[in-house]
């Protein structure tokens, strides 16, 4: 089932954006003359939880749909950064939290057809406030702390439009549930 790369050409080659077209052959023998790949490193977000049950969510301004969304914490993986180890440290970046424990709960690709890269999902809970943010010189994050059963009812309104996020989410509940069974 799997298809032969017989060339790769490289669009663009920059850390966040790497684009190439290859060619490749189908198992049946059919080729595929232009296969059009973006390349992304590997990201992480986390549903984070307080101490005191707040889900900590950040605003930001997204360029590519032209909007402000509220979204979960998280970002890019450090070259050859263990991914819990990316958590910890986008959280504490992001939200100026640390977090007591912190579970994968799933790893999802945005959009295989096009975007390589996949986006490791966490839970992290027992949040205490430790540091400022600090934050990336193209960030603007303002964080809002909200109720846990809030955030589900949000969730059920289709308030998030990030996709990789609605799966944390919706994956970090299903954890979060199966603790209360």
């Amino acid at each position: 089932m799997h298809w032969k790369t017989i060339s790769s050409e490289y669009l663009s080659n920059h850390p966040y954006f790497t684009a190439r077209k290859d060619v490749c052959e189908m198992p049946d023998g059919t080729i595929v003359p232009s296969y059009f790949v973006v390349e992304l490193p590997p990201t992480v977000c986390a549903m984070a939880i307080t101490e005191d049950g707040n889900v900590i969510l950040v605003k930001q301004y997204r360029h590519p749909v032209g909007e402000i969304l509220t979204e979960l914490p998280g970002g890019f993986l450090d070259e050859g950064e263990d991914v819990k180890t990316a958590i910890a440290r986008e959280l504490m970046e992001e939200t100026g939290y640390q977090f007591a424990e912190i579970d994968e709960v799933g790893k999802v690709a945005g959009n295989p057809g096009v975007l390589s890269g996949y986006t490791h999902l966490f839970l992290a809970r027992g949040g205490k406030k430790t540091s400022t943010q600090s934050l990336d010189d193209h960030e603007q994050i303002d964080i809002q702390l909200v109720p846990l059963e809030e955030v589900r009812a949000m969730l059920q309104r289709n308030e998030f439009a990030q996709a990789l996020h609605v799966s944390c989410m919706l994956y970090a509940f299903q954890k979060l549930d199966g603790l209360q069974v």
